[in-house]
């Protein structure tokens, strides 16, 4: 059985009369790989601000491997890494320099620095462009040299904010193997934020769905998609899109047999899931 290294109960955080937050309560073992999948504006990146010590909590507690995290950050930082939405790597410093940089501020010492720094670098598949400055870098090896920076003071979860925001697909992809390889290969706990649908069903074992500050929905993606049944048969009417759920492909073929208006047949996605918990779609 896995150690629990997270446990989180009743967040809360309130910006004047708005709460963006609004008590939240999760746990999260080591090695886990955990999704929090919602629209923008959801919660997601205020959970994860809280989480890693830049936003205080209105109130609730947050406890990583049982220790209170707001009376002992400096202790409990060394655990934790993290990767914001958008890059704050200097962009004329080498990918070397950057890394070195980061060693220097987590205290790692000088016998270990290089060492460190040419695994990530082998490791993030970046070893050749060592020695490049960072604004040679196309969008996807920014990516990837941030997350393999949060790595190298070894922490134990990984925090990941909306990591593949504003990549075209194909890199996407790309940066996924690396996501995935981070999380089997070092056996570190991930909690990655997105209002991405395939995202979360690819990589996550299991998801937390958030919607206007609270979690509606905690499981792996396969049973969240269950209950609602597999597969979808979208009927294209005039004045929108009809969307009848079936348990098999069969009853779907069935049911299609009557439509007289365009239809498609497709496989139940996270984002159905949303549409039945709160009545519009994940991306709106």
């Amino acid at each position: 059985m896995m150690k629990e290294l997270l446990e989180v109960r009743g967040l809360v955080r309130r910006f004047g009369k708005k709460t963006a937050v609004a008590g939240i309560d999760f746990t999260l073992e080591e090695g886990a790989f955990v999704g929090l999948l919602g629209p923008n504006g959801a919660g997601k990146t205020t959970t994860i601000r809280m989480l890693t010590g830049l936003y205080k909590p209105t109130s609730g507690s947050v406890r990583y491997y049982g220790r209170d995290f707001f009376s002992n950050q400096k202790g409990i930082k060394g655990n934790i890494g993290v990767v914001h939405q958008y890059s704050n790597l200097d962009r004329d410093l080498t990918a070397f320099e950057n890394l070195n940089l980061h060693c220097i501020l987590h205290g790692i010492p000088r016998s270990e620095r290089k060492k460190r720094i040419e695994e990530a670098l082998e490791f993030a598949g970046l070893a050749e462009h060592r020695n490049h400055q960072i604004k040679t870098f196309s969008g996807g090896m920014k990516r990837r040299l941030v997350i393999v920076r949060a790595l190298l003071h070894e922490p134990r979860i990984l925090f990941l904010d909306e990591p593949t925001v504003g990549l075209d697909p194909q890199i996407r992809r790309s940066l996924w193997d690396l996501i995935v390889k981070v999380n089997q290969v070092k056996s570190m706990a991930i909690l990655l934020t997105t209002h991405y649908i395939e995202e979360a069903e690819r990589l996550c074992k299991r998801v937390m769905i958030i919607n206007e500050g609270k979690i509606i929905a905690d499981a792996p993606p396969e049973e969240l998609k269950k209950d609602l049944g597999r597969f979808v048969l979208e009927v294209f009417h005039e004045d929108g899109i009809e969307e009848r759920l079936f348990q098999s492909k069969e009853e779907a073929l069935e049911a299609l047999k009557g439509c007289r208006e365009t239809c498609k047949i497709r496989e139940v996605t996270l984002e159905d899931v949303f549409l039945n918990l709160t009545g519009r779609r994940i991306n709106v």
